[in-house]
């Protein structure tokens, strides 16, 4: 209807401009008829004027650009609860114990009576170290108490011989004197005979290299026929079950938990420190739970860390000292903490900042303070209350004041 309406008013105006053009029937001939065509001049400008208007105001109508929709967006609710704070550590495991299997003697290794690898007992003989030499100390040993014990007969048959006849005045109180001396000092040699007969026979006992505590036996470093001493390292043997495992905190973390850890420190067993899970090399995680021991007695001055000591129980051996592995433990709950999902929280040149929609669908942009995160959420810090409304999902497309509408969730098997 407006386009037929606008076509026949151009065709009006034109038909009034071919009449224009024509000279005027009153105008006449000569200088009048040049007053009539500047009127009729000025006409024609006025109607083409009008009818560049028409066309202008027919164009905005109809290019005029459409409503902005409201976009749509997914929201969740702002929750508050208890939270655990869980952290993790790179952790190595080491032997509870850890003894270094070296000979008290020197000698050659002529048997090996253990195998590499397995659980030996305390007392299991690991080495034999050929005993003859040690053997033939003991006779000589022996030989030399046996003399000491001659040489203390004769001397106390000297102080019961001459002890009367110095009474009588039959001979002089010097030599019973000199024969009392004479035996005292038999008696500290065959002391001193009889303790080189126990320094060999502990030396022969010494030949057989013996396990210090129960555990799992390493390779052995030397071989059948090597000859050893006090320094060399035969083998090393591990108490296991159970098994310690080592990692460090910052000092940050430490000063935080100061009080727990020194508390801990002072039994035996640390009862109230959180249980520890153990996340091993393949991504599994350790059945059995560990629990703190200790922390070092010192700050490490290159890394700025504190060492700290925990355990687990290893009754099948499964765990070995040189593992690697991740503690995953939570040390702290936060009390009444705010959660948000992680896709809504945006960071903005450092900051943090979250959509909240209100009860009339109109969008606030706040910025809050991110904490930790907890699996696929976020403690946020300021900014929001429990039970709010923020936008998850649409975020990229709300501003702050504006309108937006929210996506009902869909119903599972849609």
């Amino acid at each position: 209807m407006v386009k037929k309406d606008r076509a026949e008013l151009v065709t009006w105006h034109c038909g009034r401009l071919s009449e224009l053009q024509m000279p005027h029937r009153h105008c006449p001939e000569g200088i009048g008829s040049l007053a009539c065509r500047a009127a009729s001049s000025r006409l024609v400008l006025a109607i083409l004027l009008v009818v560049s208007v028409s066309f202008a105001a027919g164009c905005g109508k109809t290019n005029a650009a459409p409503a902005t929709p409201v976009p749509e967006v997914e929201v969740a609710s702002v929750v508050q609860r208890d939270v655990p704070i869980v952290s993790e550590w790179v952790a190595t495991l080491d032997g509870y114990v850890n003894a270094q299997i070296q000979p008290q003697v020197t000698g050659y290794i002529i048997r090996q009576t253990y195998k590499e690898g397995s659980f030996v007992r305390k007392g299991q003989i690991l080495f034999h170290i050929d005993p003859r030499p040690f053997q033939a100390v003991l006779d000589q040993a022996n030989a030399q108490v046996a003399q000491a014990q001659a040489q203390l007969a004769k001397t106390a048959m000297d102080v019961d011989r001459d002890t009367p006849l110095a009474k009588e005045r039959a001979i002089a109180q010097s030599q019973l004197d000199n024969d009392i001396q004479a035996n005292r000092a038999a008696k500290a040699a065959v002391k001193a005979a009889e303790a080189q007969v126990e320094q060999a026979q502990l030396n022969i006992e010494f030949t057989e290299v013996k396990s210090l505590v129960d555990g799992m036996a390493g390779i052995a470093q030397v071989q059948i026929g090597n000859l050893v001493n006090p320094t060399t390292v035969l083998t090393s043997v591990s108490k296991i079950n159970p098994i310690k495992a080592y990692f460090s905190i910052s000092e940050q973390e430490y000063i935080h938990f100061a009080d727990r850890i020194n508390a801990d420190a002072q039994k035996e067993t640390p009862s109230n420190g959180p249980p520890f899970e153990l996340i091993l090399a393949d991504g599994s995680v350790y059945p059995h739970k560990g629990t703190g021991l200790l922390a070092n007695r010192q700050v490490d001055v290159s890394t700025g860390s504190i060492q700290i000591v925990c355990s687990f129980p290893n009754p099948q051996s499964f765990l070995r000292p040189g593992q690697f592995g991740r503690l995953r433990a939570a040390p702290e709950v936060r009390r009444g903490a705010l959660l948000v999902p992680q896709k809504a929280v945006s960071e903005l040149q450092g900051s943090y900042q979250v959509a909240v929609v209100g009860a009339d669908n109109k969008v606030s942009i706040r910025a809050v303070k991110a904490g930790d995160r907890v699996g696929p959420m976020w403690i946020v810090e300021g900014g929001v209350k429990p039970g709010e409304q923020v936008v998850v999902e649409g975020l990229q497309k709300v501003q702050n004041g504006g309108m937006v509408k929210i996506k009902q969730p869909q119903a599972k098997g849609d």
